[in-house]
């Protein structure tokens, strides 16, 4: 299934860049984040894809979010969507947003995709499979995230959030090269092997991170809270992550550093 997911996760990439490339709107949503014409093209084009292949698999899509714990909590197995992840970043232009697609099993995401529109390029991991990257060519390579980690660490950090708390941190870790990225490609990084560490110490949603969560999971890294437990999704009413870390090297505390 992971093929038909990295295919349509790339479906919804060409419909976003067919409004990409126009003049187009931006409309401010309740919590004050921008939502464009691209973001719902995606978001129709994912959630009719999903519910053809797995018609008995229930969609959460950050532009269909409105659904009562009371139903979700019965889930055990749902697609979790970010038809646009890094809105702010498109409506820039920079190109650093990402259709984000994952498979969640028992609060784990256990199939993930990420296709970058702009570049063409396409990270991928299943549970037990690896990770990988296709180019925009449809040329596949396996990715691993490194261990050990590399010195002076490679640090990737968002281009639109950065904090005091943050910049405490970092300055704790020491001799590092900071990485600027928006979106999840930031995780990917990680999978990737081109980055060590990925401290998020502010708000993000569940479905900005479950998909590339899936892809470093599958490539030999980890993404925890600051307390270093594994991230799980789908345990309560708010859709809120707690402050985390991604990385490569799991025999360093990282939580030592806050």
């Amino acid at each position: 299934m992971l093929h038909d997911i990295e295919a349509l996760a790339i479906e919804a990439g060409a419909e976003i860049l067919k409004i990409y490339n126009t003049d187009f709107d931006v409309d401010i949503k309740a919590d004050e984040s921008p939502l464009t014409q691209a973001d719902l093209a995606s978001h129709r084009a994912i959630v009719a894809g999903l519910k053809a292949l797995t018609p008995d698999i229930p969609v959460l899509s950050e532009e269909s979010a409105a659904i009562p714990f009371a139903t979700r909590q019965s889930w055990t197995r749902y697609w979790l969507v970010d038809p646009l992840d890094g809105t702010k970043e498109f409506v820039k232009r920079n190109g650093e947003f990402t259709v984000n697609i994952a498979l969640i099993d028992n609060g784990e995401p256990v199939l993930g995709v990420v296709h970058v529109p702009v570049t063409g390029k396409t990270y991928s991991g299943q549970q037990g499979e690896g990770a990988s990257v296709i180019d925009a060519s449809g040329s596949r390579s396996a990715i691993s995230a490194r261990k050990p980690a590399a010195r002076p660490l490679a640090v990737v950090g968002s281009r639109s959030h950065a904090g005091e708390k943050l910049q405490a941190y970092i300055a704790a870790l020491g001799d590092h090269e900071m990485v600027p990225m928006g979106s999840s490609l930031k995780i990917c990084l990680v999978a990737e092997g081109k980055a060590d560490l990925y401290p998020r110490l502010g708000l993000t949603s569940e479905w900005d991170t479950a998909a590339a969560h899936a892809v470093v999971l599958a490539a030999g890294g980890s993404l925890t809270d600051t307390a270093m437990a594994p991230l799980r999704y789908n345990t309560k009413d708010s859709y809120l992550n707690p402050e985390f870390f991604v990385f490569g090297d799991d025999s360093i505390d990282w939580s030592s550093y806050l």
